[in-house]
């Protein structure tokens, strides 16, 4: 490690930089308290300092990092989407805040657009998209025997539990997000559990997600009741590191990101314990988001292999909980659509969209100027029907 990282880390959580020659940043008993701390800051940056630093989070934050393929899975031209009459894809970027934007149809891209300083060659943050990757590799984990069952209580691979809200609750119900304990993902509150769970540093050899959400109480029955829990993601990622005695990181290079052929290194970012996050933050380039939804097309196939059981997407890319809306569910880190599409999705306007039927995938990364709102939401999917309605023109 370089010297002065923690202190060119505080620099850059303040407002200043940190060069790309000095990345990652590494935790540090110096850095650590802080950086317990600057995992709730990312939710209440203004929209300067998400504009700067969404595209540079691994300058910003200690991370692990996956390396790339050197045969990267081809991504050629294809027959260019058409839209509509003006530049309807930068207008619908200009007023969102949208800084890539790419549409692969048949395996081919259709449209590419990138802005706010983005570009083929950069990464961008992911927010909860991560989460599907991750519960991806809990599939990658019992393809290869170390988990023998979703089904299997959670406590059969972090014994820590035991005693806890989670006793219990299986590894199927943390992927749904339906254990029954109590959570709360206010963006908006820094009280909340989604801002909070970093704060109080874990005892001694303790794993701060294990730490925190074991003193969490239940609030209905295992099963019975969907709650969107970011704390039960980063959850499933101590699960896939225990059971494979690796970080998330190298399982996905070793089982993913090199085997299918990304093209670019994949940042994750760590707590301040040094555990990848298994809820949030993967930094990637565009173009391998789109090859993470080539990738479920391909029905977990990389390199000639399986990756994930024979039947996994199917299972996780269904509606095994519902969220509350008619037609809409949420599966293994996942959300489904009523018509059969499904897509990874983060705040601030992170996508991974995936429509099996249309062989399409529709990648977004963005600063939205809020983390969540219904009528940003609402434009997006609107724009995501605008893009399909176009395929079959």
């Amino acid at each position: 490690m370089k010297r002065g990282y923690g202190a060119a880390l505080l620099l850059a959580l303040l407002g200043g930089g940190v060069s790309l020659a000095e990345a990652p940043v590494k935790v540090t008993a110096a850095n650590a308290d802080r950086l317990r701390q600057a995992g709730a800051e990312i939710l209440f940056w203004s929209q300067a300092e998400r504009d700067a630093r969404f595209p540079h989070m691994e300058t910003l934050f200690p991370g692990d990092v996956a390396g790339h393929s050197a045969r990267p899975y081809p991504l050629p031209d294809g027959k260019p989407l058409d839209l509509g009459p003006g530049d309807p894809a930068g207008a619908y970027m200009a007023a969102n805040n949208v800084a890539g934007l790419i549409v692969v149809q048949d395996g081919k891209v259709r449209l590419e657009r990138y802005a706010r300083g983005h570009s083929r060659e950069g990464r961008y943050t992911s927010f909860s998209v991560a989460k599907s990757l991750t519960s991806t590799l809990v599939g990658a984990a019992v393809q290869d025997g170390f988990i023998a069952s979703v089904d299997d209580p959670v406590t059969r691979y972090i014994p820590e539990l035991a005693g806890s809200g989670y006793d219990g609750v299986t590894v199927r119900q943390i992927l749904t997000m339906t254990s029954g304990v109590r959570w709360s993902e206010d963006y908006t509150d820094p009280n909340s559990d989604v801002a909070s769970m970093y704060k109080v540093p874990p005892g001694p050899g303790e794993d701060a997600t294990i730490a925190y959400l074991r003193t969490l109480p239940r609030e209905a029955a295992p099963g019975s009741k969907w709650v969107y829990k970011t704390g039960e993601t980063n959850l499933i990622g101590v699960l896939v590191s225990k059971a494979t005695g690796k970080t998330l990181a190298r399982y996905a290079e070793e089982k993913i990101w090199r085997p299918f052929g990304m093209e670019r290194d994949l940042f994750w970012m760590v707590d301040a314990g040094g555990q990848d996050i298994g809820g949030c933050c993967i930094s990637v380039s565009l173009r391998d988001y789109a090859r993470i939804g080539e990738f479920v097309l391909a029905d977990g196939m990389a390199g000639g292999k399986r990756v994930v059981p024979e039947g996994w997407f199917a299972a996780a890319t269904h509606a095994q909980a519902s969220t509350g809306r008619p037609g809409y569910g949420y599966g293994y880190q996942w959300w489904t659509n009523p018509d059969g599409s499904f897509q990874a999705q983060g705040i601030f306007g992170q996508l991974i969209y995936i429509d099996p039927a249309r062989k399409l995938v529709i990648a977004m990364s963005g600063a939205w100027p809020k983390a969540t709102d219904p009528v940003l939401g609402s434009a997006r999917m609107a724009f995501v029907q605008s893009i399909v309605a176009a395929t079959e023109r």
